[in-house]
Order: structure tokens, then C-alpha cells, then sequence
């Protein structure tokens, strides 16, 4: 069934042509059953241009392995928590009933490979969600094994005692420096941003949104882009995103925030955020941990090329 479309990313776009919900559409092209211009595309996240030819193949094989994690996901396993390395384009958790490829899911049953030498079980193990990270966002994340080890984990982000590090390619010279700002869920069109950013005749109180702090350090400066690290005090959603797109800095690859920024864009594949410290006390024993991870293949070719 082709069907000629505008310019949109492809798991949109399947969605529309096929009326099928959010999750059918991504299973249908994780599974490979989409082909765009005779080629199957995996990966909902790709820009389907203006004149494309899109088609439900259901006839085709479902690809083996989709969706599974490696086992050098996991960082650190025990009794209490899991700390894994998330790829991007996987989120966190389901967003719709059904969804299935979400990193919760994939970590109980990379979990229940490897706790069960290789074996595959229908039982996956305990796992629960303490904080999250976007799905275009790649690096460290936590999750608490146990109940006890849920609630000490999230109360030690609730006092902000975590450590978080996140190395992120924005445009321009970025500045070092802390931001602060209150963070609203609708700013007045329908996006996050500051109490500053309220627009569209929407009236705000002083007292409005919650207070986000993200500390923001230069680490290279590039061609038309600077390579920065930024240290969460808080962590809102969208955060990161939001204070340097609001700063004048928006990050590559972003497609929400930033559209007033008036610079020359550079492309990018995804949102060029890396998770890539963590720090925390374990919540039985107490003993400070930290863990580091080198960002992704895609965001170190897009480093290489704004280097060179």
C-alpha cells in the first residue's frame, strides 16, 4: 500500500497512513516490515521525504534480535539496583499500553538471560523505574530492584544528592554558567519552557512551575557549536533542552525547543544528549558509587565533523 507523503519522521508517518496507534507503527518498523523507496527502514526517527514511497510489508520476516539489548548494557547489577547504558531512540518506560520495546522491559529480559545462563524465562525479574531519560537522550540510567531500594533511591533524587553529568553538542559559543529558572509544563503554545518563556496571553504567578538548576560548563569549542557539560541540581523533564535552547543554544538535533533561535542550524541525527556520569549512595549499604560512559557512535561522528 504506497502512499506519496510530506516530509515527516516515518513512525509519524506510518501512524497517519496506516491509522494504526503510536505503538503498532513502531512495532511494525522495528520488526522491518516498513520499507521506504523499496528499502526497509528500522528506525522510526528517519525523515521520510516529500515524494517517498511508503509500504506495510507484512509478508516480510520480522528481524531477529530487535530490539534486544547487549549484554554490555547492563553497567552494574545487583541484589538492590541495575544501572544500565541506554541507547537513544528507546524510552524509558510504556507511554501507551502495549508499547513494547521500552527500556524496562528490555533490561528484565536481557536480566533474565544473563541471571539464568542464557536461558530464556517467562518470569523477568523485579525491576522498578526511579527517574527517567528522554528517548532520543542516550547514557546512564538507574532502576531499583527492590522496594526499599526504589523509595531510598528516589528520595536520594528528591534532595538532588545524585550525580548527574551530561555532555551535550548545542549550537554557538556557549557560555559556562548556572541557570535558573521555573519550569512550566504549557508555556501558553502547547511546549515546556521557563515562567520567563509564558506567551500567548498566558497569565502566570510568581509561585508558578518548578524550579530547575542546571550548571553548564564549555568543554570544546567547535565549528558553529560548542561541546558542554551540564550538571543537573534538579532534574525537570526536558531541563537541558529547555535552558540552552531559552540561553540562545539550542542543541543539535532538536525539533521542540529553540525554534526562535535565528543561527544557522546543524543537522544532527537525534538530540545530541549523553547521560554520561552517575553517581549515588547505594541504598543498602550506603557506599558511594559513580559510574562514566563515553557517549555513542552518532554523537562522536558528529563531534569528529564539527572538529574538522
Amino acid at each position: 500500500m504506497p502512499a506519496e507523503l510530506a516530509s515527516s519522521m516515518l513512525d509519524g508517518v506510518v501512524r497517519a497512513l496506516f491509522e494504526v496507534p503510536w505503538s503498532r507503527a513502531r512495532r511494525w518498523i522495528a520488526d522491518g516490515k516498513i520499507t521506504v523507496d523499496g528499502e526497509v527502514v528500522t528506525d522510526g526517527r528517519v525523515r521520510v521525504g516529500a515524494g517517498a514511497v511508503v509500504v506495510f510489508r507484512p509478508e516480510l520476516r520480522r528481524l531477529t534480535g530487535a530490539g534486544d539489548l547487549p549484554a554490555t548494557a547492563l553497567v552494574h547489577v545487583d541484589a538492590h539496583l541495575v544501572v544500565v547504558d541506554k541507547p537513544s531512540g528507546v524510552s524509558t518506560m510504556p507511554y501507551e499500553r502495549g508499547e513494547r520495546g521500552t527500556l524496562d522491559l528490555l533490561v528484565r529480559r536481557l536480566l533474565s538471560r544473563t541471571e539464568r545462563g542464557g536461558k530464556r524465562s517467562g518470569a523477568h525479574p523485579a525491576l522498578s523505574v526511579v527517574h527517567r531519560l528522554d528517548k532520543e537522550t542516550s547514557g546512564l540510567i538507574v532502576f531499583g530492584r527492590t522496594f526499599l531500594a526504589r523509595q531510598r533511591l528516589k528520595a536520594q533524587f528528591r534532595v538532588h544528592s545524585i550525580h548527574r553529568r551530561y555532555l551535550a553538542l548545542a549550537h554557538g559559543e556557549v557560555e559556562g554558567g548556572t541557570i535558573r529558572s521555573r519550569l512550566l509544563a504549557d508555556r501558553g503554545d502547547g511546549r515546556r519552557g521557563s515562567l520567563a518563556s509564558a506567551r500567548f496571553g498566558r497569565e502566570v504567578r510568581a509561585e508558578e512551575g518548578r524550579e530547575a538548576v542546571t550548571h553548564v560548563e564549555p568543554v570544546e569549542r567547535l565549528h558553529g557549536a560548542t561541546l558542554v557539560g551540564c550538571r543537573l541540581e534538579t532534574g525537570r523533564t526536558h531541563q537541558i533542552r529547555i535552558h540552552l535552547a531559552e540561553a540562545g543554544h539550542p542543541l543539535l538535533g532538536e525539533r521542540v525547543y529553540g525554534r526562535e533561535y535565528a543561527g544557522p542550524w546543524i543537522a544532527a541525527p537525534r538530540v545530541m544528549l549523553h547521560a554520561a556520569e552517575l553517581g549515588l549512595e547505594h541504598p543498602a549499604t550506603g557506599e558511594p558509587l559513580r559510574w562514566s560512559r563515553r557517549p555513542p557512535g552518532d554523537f562522536w561522528e558528529a563531534l569528529e565533523r564539527l572538529r574538522r
